[in-house]
């Protein structure tokens, strides 16, 4: 397992080793007492495991939670996304910065931290995320942060993507709330 640090505070990837032979393939895709001495350093403990499947062209997000926040660990079962975190903590150094990264095979993860906000672009005919989640879902702290605002400077690779009702009249960043 290797983990590799991104230029957002407290956000990484995280790589698990695959084994490939004439059959296919084997991979151990989480381990807590791996995962958490080796990733962590300490005890994580995830609560809650999601799994979407979405077309070419969708774009989900960019979502948070500002009641009991989440903290995510995602991958991409099948297919090929663009996954898009933005810090909103205020005491971080990094607030309000972005990164991006191809997520396209299931030993890849990013590790998405409580007080980001969060979402992806389908860059393939189909995909599947799947990820581990710290918190339950609580709807009442449910927020959507628009994914073109202009403040944020994400370059997406459309400008027409598939989106949810919900995704079309998310907050400007300006707007939004944030974690202090």
């Amino acid at each position: 397992m290797k983990k590799i640090d991104t230029s957002l505070n407290d956000a990484f990837i995280v790589e698990v080793d695959k084994y490939k032979d004439e059959r296919g393939f084997f991979l151990e895709s989480f381990n807590s007492q791996t995962f958490c001495d080796h990733v962590f350093g300490m005890h994580h403990l995830f609560v809650q495991d999601n799994h979407s499947h979405s077309t070419a062209n969708v774009l989900r997000g960019l979502h948070y939670q500002m009641i009991n926040p989440q903290g995510k660990l995602v991958r991409c079962m099948v297919g090929r996304v663009l996954d898009v975190i933005v810090d909103l903590r205020k005491s971080s150094t990094t607030f309000g910065q972005h990164i991006k990264v191809e997520l396209n095979s299931p030993e890849k993860m990013l590790w998405v931290p409580p007080g980001f906000a969060h979402g992806f672009y389908v860059m393939s005919p189909t995909c599947e995320v799947s990820y581990k989640t710290d918190q339950y879902y609580y709807k009442p702290g449910d927020r959507t942060l628009l994914w073109n605002d202009p403040d944020l400077g994400i370059e997406w690779p459309t400008q027409t993507p598939i989106l949810s009702e919900k995704d079309k009249v998310g907050k400007t960043f300006k707007e939004c709330e944030k974690y202090d």
